[in-house]
């Protein structure tokens, strides 16, 4: 396992975030740092994501961050040139995945089902996102996967305090991304003493 996963899985958790203003991202980089998970996945589901992104960097270098939510070549080379420092997509895109084999940045591409784990299995991926998680068989899925396959997950989608521990207990899990802990509402409002609370609580798993 390289460097980079290393430290993922020391997190336990990956908050993946939603951004609407890149204003927000050095902020929020500050709790994130300062709430133990010096980590975050930061989706291209909006505009502000890439200069949020550059924004975390600046203020944050040692910050670990990823695009989420990648879906096209240029996301990648936007992505890159942001300074992430690995990128993680919904589902398994051949060409997505080629393409960032090519550039040297580590992809984690979403897999739900034997076959697309078999596909990453073909361009040598051993680390892999489960998703939509609980949609797709949850914990009782992962350990299906995990007797088969010689390979890690990262699940997300439907994971929060009630049920986290059931999958960070299973031995194929590397670590969980989950929204939970950065919503939406607080972000928008700069409520970062509501959200540092939600981040260390999470942190402390």
């Amino acid at each position: 396992m390289n460097q980079l996963l290393e430290k993922i899985k020391s997190l336990k958790v990956v908050p993946v975030i939603t951004i609407n203003n890149a204003e927000h991202g050095a902020p929020l980089a500050k709790v994130l740092m300062e709430n133990g998970l010096p980590c975050a996945e930061v989706t291209f589901r909006t505009p502000a994501a890439v200069q949020a992104i550059k924004n975390m960097r600046a203020a944050y270098p040692d910050l670990l961050i990823a695009a989420g939510t990648v879906l096209t070549t240029a996301q990648v080379d936007q992505a890159i040139e942001a300074g992430v420092d690995f990128i993680v997509s919904p589902g398994f895109n051949p060409k997505i995945v080629a393409y960032c084999q090519q550039k040297n940045v580590i992809i984690i591409p979403g897999v739900n089902s034997p076959s697309l784990v078999e596909q990453a299995l073909e361009f040598n991926l051993t680390t892999l996102k489960f998703f939509p998680a609980e949609a797709s068989g949850g914990v009782a899925m992962l350990k299906a996967l995990g007797a088969v396959y010689p390979v890690k997950f990262m699940p997300t989608g439907g994971i929060g305090l009630n049920n986290i521990a059931q999958y960070t207990a299973l031995p194929s899990v590397l670590v969980c991304g989950g929204s939970w802990m950065v919503p939406n509402s607080l972000i928008d409002s700069e409520n970062w003493q509501e959200l540092g609370k939600l981040v260390a609580e999470a942190a402390s798993i």
